[in-house]
């Protein structure tokens, strides 16, 4: 162990980096740090400790641990190589939120099992956020180059001399540190997209949800995109059922046929348009997902009891 891996981050630091690293790495700090430590696994696997807790951690394992309590973590021996990115950050209130359900022990969250879907999003968020901490304003935003496989550089949490920007030898990456300004704000927007996508994926452990399983990922679709062109046959296609099966399944489920789940989630999507937006009657009918703003606006007084003009009206005397 080196003076190196001692090391403490100053509070202000923004800093990000990727490393791959062989059994014998190891990072300890008894005094904890000022700064919460992100670390997300890539590939292999390390052991990673805060305060009395500790777990192993493997490819698409997220740890988020909280200042002020000793940490120690390292590349698992046994293991080939710990491949992770990690950060060192001051969390945003919303994140603690987020983080709570997976809460294991004093400041250390696990996020365990992020499904295979989203890993490849939230590695480009990543290297976005080390590009983005070389950003100037009215410089053209750097391509995604990636992060070369064994980048070598400073321990997490180097301290301040580590320089932003700089690269080894073939082009591998160095920490970037961001201390303030535009440039921080994108790199907390770009951890900010890997807490969201990883807590929403993720189920904590010990938490059953209830229903089917199935049918909760159809509620989901139709939530995201209510406007799109969704038929029972598509959203059956969706969870590998046939449509009878599906429909039959979502009526006991959700006490209401398929289609009126959708027109349900169209009517309020539109609802929220006419509150936050001037667009016309006929393009929120359509940015809605209704074939015509005579369909509209019947589905819309079914539900809310008045015809869109009239809501939007009531909204903005």
């Amino acid at each position: 162990m080196t003076a190196e891996d001692l090391s403490v981050p100053a509070a202000e630091l923004t800093i990000v980096g990727h490393y791959d690293k062989a059994p014998g790495y190891v990072t300890r700090r008894p005094g904890g740090s000022p700064s919460w430590l992100l670390l997300w696994t890539e590939a292999g696997a390390g052991s990673v400790a805060q305060g009395e807790a500790s777990f192993e951690v493997g490819a698409g394992d997220l740890v988020v641990l909280g200042s002020g309590v000793a940490q120690h973590y390292r590349a698992l021996p046994g293991a080939r190589r710990w491949r992770f990115w990690w950060v060192h950050f001051q969390p945003r209130p919303a994140w603690v939120t987020w983080l709570g359900p997976h809460a294991r022990s004093h400041g250390f969250h696990l996020v365990a099992g992020v499904p295979a879907a989203v890993h490849e999003r939230i590695d480009l968020a990543f290297q976005r956020a080390l590009q983005d901490a070389h950003w100037i304003p009215g410089a053209a935003a750097p391509a995604l180059t990636g992060v070369a496989p064994g980048a070598a550089g400073p321990a997490p949490g180097g301290g301040r001399g580590a320089i932003a920007g700089a690269r080894g030898q073939a082009g591998a990456r160095v920490p970037a540190v961001v201390v303030d300004g535009p440039a921080r704000e994108l790199v907390l927007g770009a951890v900010e997209e890997v807490l969201v996508l990883a807590t929403a994926s993720a189920r904590p452990e010990g938490r059953s949800e209830e229903g089917d399983e199935r049918i909760r990922r159809v509620l989901a679709i139709i939530a995201a995109e209510p406007g799109a062109a969704h038929s029972v046959a598509s959203l059956a296609r969706a969870v590998a059922l046939s449509p009878s099966r599906f429909a039959h399944l979502f009526a006991a489920e959700t006490g209401r046929p398929p289609m009126q789940a959708v027109r349900q989630a169209r009517v309020r999507h539109a609802a929220g348009l006419l509150e936050v937006t001037d667009l016309d009657i006929g393009q929120v009918a359509a940015a809605s997902g209704f074939v015509s703003p005579f369909h509209f606006s019947r589905a819309f007084r079914r539900e809310y009891g008045l015809p869109p003009r009239d809501y939007r009206a009531r909204l903005r005397p």
